[in-house]
């Protein structure tokens, strides 16, 4: 059986994937509107970071500084919006990429967005509290 996609072994799958989520997530019933209300005509920036992010997670290359969750902090998001998220990262992986650091890729998103959602509705809760 002939196996499909690429490993992530580079900065160029890394921006690959970064670059195929991103165009289904603006694209995408659920979440395009909520990502495109916040990042507006800065797409490229968010995307630069994005790769910086993910080269740090996944390739250990330390590009990435600051804190992921703060700017997120305030969104007016809930469980679905965070199920549809994971459902197109994984999907873009699936679609794309095989092997240890796309399967890696897919449990950290996993993890991110369940402690993303847990620190969101804390924040909401408790407003007056700052969330690291």
């Amino acid at each position: 059986m002939e196996t499909m996609g690429k490993e992530i072994i580079s900065k160029e799958e890394v921006e690959t994937l970064v670059d195929l989520f991103y165009e289904k997530i603006q694209n995408d019933d659920k979440l395009a509107d909520i990502f495109n209300a916040i990042i507006g005509d800065h797409w490229s920036q968010h995307l630069e970071k994005m790769y910086r992010f993910w080269e740090t997670v996944l390739l250990g290359e330390k590009s990435y500084r600051g804190n992921p969750f703060l700017p997120h902090a305030n969104f007016q998001v809930d469980k679905t919006h965070f199920d549809r998220w994971i459902e197109l990262f994984v999907e873009t992986v699936d679609e794309n990429f095989y092997g240890e650091k796309a399967e890696e890729s897919k449990w950290r998103a996993e993890k991110m967005a369940e402690m993303f959602q847990i620190k969101m509705e804390y924040y909401l809760k408790h407003p007056n509290r700052i969330v690291i």
